[in-house]
């Protein structure tokens, strides 16, 4: 299963109308789609009146969103971490499942705000404890946390960006209008998994390839305990995907 396969799955695991709900979004807006993947959500915003442009750093995901030929919707190639200004002024910006990669993430969002109107608008969605599912062996979990310490360190990604990025907002200027816990078939549920879920975590683990190396020889054992804790009657979870909308 490619990447792109595996964001057309999640879709539909994702409590996205919860969300659109909350977005001061009106007819004939701009808004920038940042981290768009293979276009699911673009067609989302642009279903809903706007005029979106999707900026991704994966080529063969944006060949993906290309492909649905969408109205009202260009795509660009380009690294979220290094363009300081997208060429554009949006009334909105839309960033789902990104802001996790830029730990210090209100530096981000000082740069991105360069593209917002005066009174514009964004919308962050992210996840909080990935891998807080239990129960888990005591090996498995202190391997989880101390991944979780070295990516953070490294400046590569922070598994707790969910409960920071009412911080991150703040600091940078924006004044949140609506914060919300979404609920999520993959990433945030209790009880037991089904197999269509299971199969995409398994996906999930065989592409983290620092994962795989900061674990050695013992991943295959991490993986299969995550996988066998999933599908246990059991299961619950501390993971949680916050969503926020703020305006600046």
């Amino acid at each position: 299963m490619n990447l792109a396969r595996e964001y057309r799955n999640q879709f539909d695991w994702r409590d996205w109308g919860t969300i659109f709900e909350a977005l001061p979004l009106s007819q004939g807006q701009t808004v920038l789609d940042l981290g768009c993947g293979v276009g699911d959500l673009t067609a989302e915003l642009v279903a809903r009146g706007a005029r979106v442009v999707g900026i991704d750093s994966d080529q063969s995901l944006l060949d993906e969103a290309r492909a649905r030929q969408l109205p009202n919707a260009e795509f660009r190639l380009s690294d979220l971490s290094s363009a300081s200004d997208f060429g554009l002024q949006a009334d909105g910006i839309w960033c789902s499942f990104t802001a996790a990669y830029f730990p210090e993430f209100s530096e981000m969002l000082e740069t991105w705000a360069n593209n917002l109107r005066p009174g514009g608008w964004i919308a962050l969605t992210e996840i909080d404890d990935l891998f807080g599912h239990e129960p888990l062996g005591a090996r498995t979990r202190a391997m989880f946390d101390a991944f979780a310490r070295e990516a953070l360190s490294a400046g590569r990604y922070d598994f707790h960006m969910g409960r920071k990025l009412r911080n991150h907002l703040e600091r940078s200027g924006f004044t949140i209008s609506k914060m919300l816990t979404l609920e999520d078939e993959e990433l945030s549920f209790d009880g037991p998994a089904d197999g269509a879920v299971v199969d995409a975590w398994r996906a999930r683990f065989n592409r983290m390839m620092r994962l795989r190396e900061f674990c050695g020889s013992e991943f295959e054992h991490i993986r299969d305990d995550f996988l066998r804790c999933l599908g246990q009657a059991d299961h619950s979870t501390a993971a949680k995907v916050y969503a926020y909308v703020a305006t600046r």
